[in-house]
């Protein structure tokens, strides 16, 4: 793209230059321009968007989560079957527990947990997060990983408007093109019949 863009900028007093040729390399600056200055102005306010939404997402996790103590009631020998895997990859080197806690609320609970803390025995104790009835979540989202997938999201909104900016120009390119062998069909036809018969005696 910057070649073509140097190139005319060398022959733009060539009587041979046509309009078109200028206009493509006007049009191929303008989308130099925009990529190098707009490109990133997007990528930060995409990114900037994003952390101030993982953010939200962050302090909401964090009031609504709860850490809470299990008990270990039996250790598994086998891990339950997983037909997938890909899913029994990621669970490889956990230990698979009958577990029971207590929620926030006070209420009682007891299920199958898969951990990677070390629990050998029954009465081993170990940390799970739950929500507000005692149910399993996730662990909540730090502000660093919020800040890493902000960071993320502003890259790929960087290079998804610089594709674009390529895209559109590649299609208005194409289009210039269409219209210069349009051009010459039409001076062929005008021409083409007489071609090589001047200043013939015929």
């Amino acid at each position: 793209m910057m070649r073509s863009v140097i190139g005319l900028w060398r022959w733009r007093d060539n009587p041979l230059c046509r309009r078109s040729d200028r206009r493509e390399g006007w049009l191929t600056l303008c989308a130099v321009l925009l990529i190098a200055i707009g490109a990133p102005l997007v990528g930060m306010l995409g990114a900037g968007s994003a952390h101030d939404a993982l953010l939200r997402n962050v302090r909401e996790q964090q009031r609504t989560r709860h850490p809470v103590w299990a008990t270990v009631e039996s250790v598994q020998s086998r891990a339950p079957l997983d037909s997938d895997p890909e899913s029994a990859g990621q669970h490889a080197g956990r230990r698979h527990v009958i577990a029971q806690w207590a929620g926030p609320d006070g209420s009682s609970h007891k299920n199958a947990l898969g951990t990677q803390q070390r629990v050998r025995q029954p009465g081993d104790r170990f940390r799970i997060w739950t929500d507000a009835r005692g149910h399993l979540v996730h662990r909540p989202l730090s502000a660093r990983t919020a800040s890493s997938h902000a960071a993320l999201a502003g890259l790929a909104a960087g290079a998804a408007a610089a594709g674009l900016v390529e895209g559109g120009r590649r299609l208005a390119v194409r289009q210039l093109m269409r219209r210069r062998y349009a051009r010459w069909d039409r001076d062929w036809q005008r021409i083409g019949p007489d071609w090589g018969r001047t200043g013939s005696n015929s």
